[in-house]
């Protein structure tokens, strides 16, 4: 049954959840906003700029609310994501969560599961299909405007600031944490097409010896029907401009090929006291006053709209489960230095 609105909670209001929380506090469709954080000084600063109903450290307050009816899961570290969503779910609430969906292929069946077993809509943050850029290259493969699908490449790098600050917090590779998101993309754009072999290869030259990760992965997936897709991915460009992310990518067919340039360069900010700055480079795209720079604030309200109409999320978790068996078999790939193939059968290390 349709609504016409409806009450949200967020779960960890850092960098991604402050801006899921401001996208909630400006949109008519959501009445109550409600806000969990362990970081007091940052509670108090989303809390002040949101004006939620509560904001609180607990989050299992949240859960427990019988008046929430949407939960948006953007806690770090990683190892979070499943125990919540799992109870959130359990507890009947709709959910958002960012990527990764869980750590292993046992726990987003476990989530898939329940979420099915509960009618309940369940949605990964793969936020890079709501950029029109994106969603510009799934339209022209659609409909036939490039013909039939070749091949793909799609090379992403961030700065080494925020790859130490992603692999400080827990131990995951360039494949889960950053090409994940054009896994995803790529992924999306070939279906129905699926993924049957995994070829990948990993360095590790500057990040090994301060926070034991690899530098970068190049990724190399063989599709069902022949296409083939390189993503590259890799968080040690200079330090630079915060927050600095650039992304290339060229999607080729039999009768066309499309190049995007994604790399954030087109506005430049150049001042005596700070010298040159890339204001509006960061991926998830901080707010610019009225407006957002990046897809996130698109993405959540999507969330929110197909909770409130009963529509279909537009990542599904299966889609995401599916994105993890790829970068899973990526860094199997890696680690052996031979090819994977897909579905995954054995036993997982």
């Amino acid at each position: 049954m349709a609504l016409d609105q409806i009450n949200v909670g967020i779960i960890g209001t850092g960098w991604c959840g402050g801006i899921r929380a401001d996208s909630c506090a400006d949109s008519p469709l959501i009445d109550q906003l409600h806000i969990a954080e362990i970081d007091p000084k940052r509670l108090d600063e989303v809390a002040k700029a949101t004006n939620p109903v509560t904001a609180t450290s607990e989050y299992e307050r949240l859960v427990e609310h019988d008046d929430i009816d949407a939960i948006i899961i953007s806690a770090t570290p990683e190892t979070t994501h499943y125990p919540m969503a799992k109870e959130s779910l359990l507890a009947g609430k709709h959910v958002f969560l960012e990527k990764p969906i869980a750590l292993t292929l046992e726990e987003a069946d476990d989530l898939i599961a329940i979420a099915n077993r509960q009618n309940l809509k369940f949605t990964i943050g793969y936020s890079q299909r709501f950029s029109p850029k994106y969603a510009y290259v799934k339209k022209c493969v659609e409909d036939g405007t490039l013909g039939e699908p070749v091949s793909a490449l799609i090379s992403r790098h961030i700065t080494r600031n925020l790859g130490k600050k992603i692999t400080g917090r827990i131990k995951l590779s360039p494949a889960s944490m950053e090409a994940t998101h054009d896994l995803d993309f790529v992924l999306w754009c070939l279906a129905p097409a699926r993924p049957v072999r995994v070829y990948a290869q990993a360095v590790e030259k500057v990040m090994i010896k301060e926070v034991n990760a690899s530098d970068c992965m190049w990724i190399t997936v063989t599709m069902d029907n022949g296409v083939v897709f390189v993503i590259g991915a890799g968080w040690i460009l200079p330090p630079g401009y915060p927050n600095f992310s650039s992304t290339w990518i060229e999607m080729v067919g039999s009768e066309g090929a499309l190049l995007v340039d994604d790399s954030h360069r087109d506005v430049v900010l150049n001042t005596m006291k700070d010298g040159i700055q890339l204001p509006i480079s960061s991926m998830p795209g901080e707010s610019v006053g009225h407006v957002f720079a990046g897809a996130m604030e698109n993405e959540t309200l999507h969330f929110v709209d197909a909770v409130l109409r009963d529509r279909p999320v537009l990542v599904t978790p299966e889609e995401a489960r599916q994105v993890m068996e790829v970068y899973i078999a990526a860094d199997l790939s890696a680690d052996r230095n031979e090819p994977v193939r897909l579905p995954l059968q054995e036993p997982l290390p």
